[in-house]
């Protein structure tokens, strides 16, 4: 009864190359066709020049990815990222430019579950850092003590603060119910990795400098949400997060099918799958020179393209930039696996969206024959009007999506099934859902990204610096601009114009 899974039609999946064959020639290579990788190769692209992206996968996107229920086809799924930070303009205009609607969230609030109970989680907060202590709704997270000890952060002078780690930055400021019970739940949902172990200025861009002219935690955090963009702090895309990829990659390959006709170039869609890189060379150019020539990419299939322009986008093939920049890449503990279910539930209780758009979950709250063993809980439905509105015209009055997140670090349960998602969305929405899923999809990553520790920045710091010392060659992806779409296709856009 699962669905099906990535909906991208993308072109070549075997490559054109050969051993005897000569190599391809084209204006600009990107390895990884990730939103980093395709914003990047769009980029490009648009200045004219003929770009080949190489994508070891069956299909493009990465986490970006869509799916449907078998028993709606008509109904498009994120099965992987559905919404993206409303901070700056990047992927808003990047939709519009595709000719893609935007959606904003349902005004519902998003909830937390720790140690077996659930509760609103703060309006007026950053990563779970509130701007406001004594709030109510920052008061029935953390109680009386959590308020009184988090309100000291006004009074206390700036130089009683830890900032080795996010973790560390909130106890020494506003205390640990807040970093416990509240920061936890968002950032360590988000990263898939504790708190003591994220960069602050990788995780919360802005954030110290913030604390340094504020000298408060929560006045920092209340200045960077006065700075933000109003309204929703989350949106998302008509149709899916993945129409973006969906609409890029047609992009790309429309305009390949433009090429001039060239002797030296295969013929192939701009996109190509399965197509993994195995080599990356520096070849000479004219008079002899590595350092004024092209790159030359190899791939298993044998395939052979050379361009004077080269962007990786992944951090699997960075390695094979190591004898060429003379800098090894960083190393970081691998990131967890990560699973999402989404079920299609016959539930008309959760039309009154009890625990509102969806749910964070502390990773105490496994024990017992209530234990939660997800990270994260959306209810799609009540989040995404545009997507309760296509399941009622598809499937009735009463139908819901719910999607539930696996995968922290050190987590036994990488596998999760039907029943179990079933058992804890019902949990979290206290609702009996036992025979009443009506359908389910199941989505499996191999990892999440590295992450961001101090270590791992300071390490990819000394490799992009390196990378940048190379003619025609730029790193971009999440591995590089950190977590969340917005810096990715930020970050991509920049080090593409600067290549």
């Amino acid at each position: 009864m699962s669905g099906g899974g990535g909906v991208v039609s993308t072109g070549s999946t075997t490559g054109g190359g050969s051993a005897d064959a000569p190599p391809e020639k084209v204006d600009a290579v990107v390895v990884g066709g990730g939103i980093g990788g395709l914003t990047a190769a769009r980029t490009l692209a648009r200045r004219g020049l003929r770009v080949v992206v190489l994508e070891a996968d069956a299909v493009p996107g990465g986490p970006v990815r869509g799916g449907h229920f078998a028993s709606l086809p008509s109904v498009p799924i994120d099965v992987g990222v559905e919404s993206y930070a409303a901070r700056g303009l990047a992927v808003t205009e990047l939709a519009a430019e595709l000719g893609l609607t935007g959606a904003v969230p349902a005004a519902a609030q998003a909830w937390g579950y720790s140690a077996g109970r659930t509760f609103p989680l703060p309006k007026a907060g950053m990563l779970g850092i509130p701007s406001t202590p004594w709030a109510a709704d920052v008061r029935r997270a953390i109680g009386w003590p959590g308020v009184l000890r988090a309100s000291l952060d006004r009074v206390l002078p700036a130089r009683f603060v830890d900032t080795s780690s996010l973790g560390a930055l909130v106890r020494s400021r506003m205390g640990r119910r807040v970093a416990d019970r509240l920061v936890t739940l968002i950032a360590a949902g988000v990263h898939s990795a504790t708190v003591d172990s994220l960069d602050v200025s990788a995780v919360a861009p802005g954030l110290l400098d913030a604390f340094a002219r504020e000298g408060s935690l929560s006045r920092a955090v209340g200045s960077l949400r006065k700075a933000a963009p109003a309204g929703a702090m989350v949106r998302g895309v008509d149709g899916g997060i993945h129409a973006i990829i969906e609409a890029m990659v047609g992009e790309l390959n429309a305009d390949a099918e433009h090429w001039a006709p060239d002797d030296a170039l295969a013929t192939g869609a701009g996109v190509r799958c399965g197509e993994k890189v195995v080599g990356i060379e520096r070849v000479a150019g004219l008079g002899g020179s590595a350092a004024a020539g092209r790159w030359q990419v190899t791939t298993a299939t044998g395939t052979v393209v050379v361009a004077p322009k080269l962007v990786v986008a992944t951090p699997a093939v960075a390695p094979l930039l190591a004898p060429v920049v003379g800098v090894d890449p960083p190393t970081a503990t691998p990131g967890a696996p990560i699973a999402l279910v989404a079920l299609l539930l016959d539930a008309p209780e959760l039309d009154a969206a009890p625990r509102g758009t969806g749910m964070l979950i502390a990773p105490d709250s496994r024990g017992g024959a209530t234990g939660v063993a997800a990270k994260a809980f959306t209810h799609a439905t009540a989040k995404w009007p545009w997507l309760a509105d296509r399941v009622r015209a598809a499937a009735g009055s009463g139908v819901h999506v719910v999607r539930l997140s696996y995968g922290r670090l050190g987590d036994t349960i990488v596998e999760p099934d039907v029943e179990r998602a079933t058992h804890d969305a019902g949990v979290l929405l206290g609702v009996d859902l036992n025979g009443r899923v009506r359908d389910h999809l199941i989505q499996r990553w191999d990892g999440s990204l590295p992450p961001p520790t101090p270590a791992y920045r300071a390490a990819l710091t000394g490799f992009t610096d390196a990378v940048a010392a190379q003619d025609g060659l730029t790193v971009v992806g999440g591995w590089v601009a950190g977590t969340g779409l917005a810096s990715i296709v930020t970050h991509a856009r920049e080090a593409t114009a600067g290549l």
